[in-house]
């Protein structure tokens, strides 16, 4: 199995981020039809029609997402760990592009199993698979972003929150499928016999990502990272979404914080999923807390805020008023 050695410093110094690169791989894996995230909308058929277009445009990179891109393997090149110095998606996408041509089709042939087709052995091949990512990004991710963004960022605050509560060994073992922590400074990522190998020294990151399984990348020696599925967070928080008439009853922001509380969550969740500041939600926070519609409780370092009993009532039967007729619950 593949196995990680991670010291108590690598650990220590390790730090949950958010990359606009990896979410771009997750939507090439989803529009060329290789995963189907739970809690995902599938993609247009415009979307995809377009994405079929652009493909035919460029032979070379259509074999090579055919024949490369798998959902258990994709060469390293294509996506990696985001540096220091990385900011926006262009920022991350230039590690690709610049990638020597060679590296490249090395990558392609251990994938392929020793030889690279002469239709993929072009001298371009980072920078087309660098722009077809762009486009991916532009036409399915950019759109989007700041909400999904926010939503990551929920993540990472609560698993944040978990380390704390229960410590490093639960929150990696739950993290992605076959992923799970070993002790001993040893982390299982996958079930393939791979060499055991020694992080030291190097920088270890944690990225939230749409992808149902999530994948590891690495710029040896430097960095490596596990982009994991945040799925089931983002079907929440579109499951959580105010209804209309609830709006209506408690003005936008207030309803969207009472249908943000379907599970505890702390003051910072609540900030990165609704996009509104600290100080907007304290105060429809505390006027929910005042109505008895929420309350809060401590858990560690941290104050959760959950709905009342009437809470939950007055967002089931708003709910229900926002139902199309014919399809209104009848419990």
């Amino acid at each position: 199995m593949g196995v990680w050695q991670i010291g108590t410093d690598t650990l220590a110094q390790s730090r949950f981020t958010v990359s606009a690169l990896a979410e771009t791989v997750a939507n090439l894996h989803l529009l060329d039809g290789r995963a189907a995230a739970p809690g995902r909308r599938a993609h247009s058929p415009a979307q995809t029609a377009a994405y079929r277009e652009r493909l035919a445009a460029d032979p070379a990179v259509a074999l090579f997402v055919r024949k490369v891109v798998r959902p258990n393997w994709m060469p390293d090149f294509m996506s990696p760990p985001p540096g220091p110095e990385d900011r926006t998606f262009h920022d991350e996408l230039r590690s690709v592009r610049q990638t020597p041509t060679a590296v490249a089709l090395a990558e392609v042939a251990t994938g392929l199993g020793g030889s690279v087709p002469a239709a993929l052995a072009v001298p371009d091949l980072p920078d087309r698979v660098a722009g077809l990512l762009d486009w991916v990004w532009c036409h399915t991710v950019r759109p989007g972003w700041p909400n999904r963004r926010r939503i990551f960022e929920a993540d990472i605050v609560s698993r944040t929150q978990q380390i704390s509560v229960g410590g490093w060994a639960a929150v990696l073992s739950g993290m992605r499928q076959g992923m799970r922590w070993l002790g001993d400074g040893r982390l299982q990522i996958n079930a393939y016999e791979n060499p055991l190998r020694d992080l030291a020294g190097a920088q270890l990151l944690f990225i939230p990502s749409t992808a149902q399984r999530g994948w590891v990348a690495w710029d040896q020696p430097h960095r490596y990272a596990v982009v994991y599925p945040c799925a089931g967070l983002l079907a929440e928080a579109e499951q959580a979404m105010a209804p209309r008439a609830l709006g209506a009853l408690l003005g936008p922001v207030r309803a969207g914080v009472l249908s943000q509380l379907n599970a505890p969550r702390s003051t910072t969740q609540l900030v990165a999923l609704s996009g509104y500041g600290l100080g907007t939600v304290g105060r429809h926070l505390k006027i929910l807390l005042d109505a008895r519609l929420v309350q809060r409780r401590r858990s560690g370092r941290s104050v959760l805020y959950y709905r009342t009993s009437a809470g939950d009532q007055l967002v089931r039967i708003q709910t229900e008023t926002d139902a199309p007729s014919g399809r209104r619950s009848d419990h």
